[in-house]
């Protein structure tokens, strides 16, 4: 006759330990994950408040969107990004959003505004001969 629940067969208790210990493991990783991109999010907007706004010369050089999603029943994301050189030959990649993605031509002069990696602006210059 057996004793308790699952009697003299200690296996599931082992395996249950093993399990556990493992949970644990991945459960600490999962965690540690998240806190750390939380962590990262809230260092780059409180670098972004602490940077000056910045209206430079810039030119538009490159356009890219990248889409995530979209598979069986959840939506697709499109994110907007826009490259720009400066003056000094610098490029800086700022995300924006659909509609100033929209507006902005590749090889469009103008006045970039930005503070860190915000995009605040650009200001097209007028063409001349523009009959616009």
């Amino acid at each position: 006759m057996s004793d308790g629940l699952f009697g003299d067969d200690i296996s599931f208790f082992v395996g249950t330990g093993l399990f556990g210990v493992f949970f644990v493991i991945v459960f600490l990783i999962i965690v540690s994950a998240f806190i750390f991109v939380i962590v990262k999010g809230i260092s780059q907007w409180s670098k972004n408040n602490a940077s000056p706004i910045l209206t430079v010369p810039a030119e538009v050089v490159t356009k890219r969107s990248k889409t995530s999603g979209g598979s069986g029943d959840t939506s697709a994301s499109t994110s907007y990004y826009t490259t720009f050189e400066v003056q000094s030959g610098d490029r800086i990649e700022l995300p924006l959003s659909g509609r100033e993605y929209g507006m902005l031509v590749e090889g469009d002069l103008g006045l970039l505004t930005f503070q860190g990696t915000r995009y605040k602006g650009f200001e097209r210059n007028e063409k001349e001969g523009s009959t616009i």
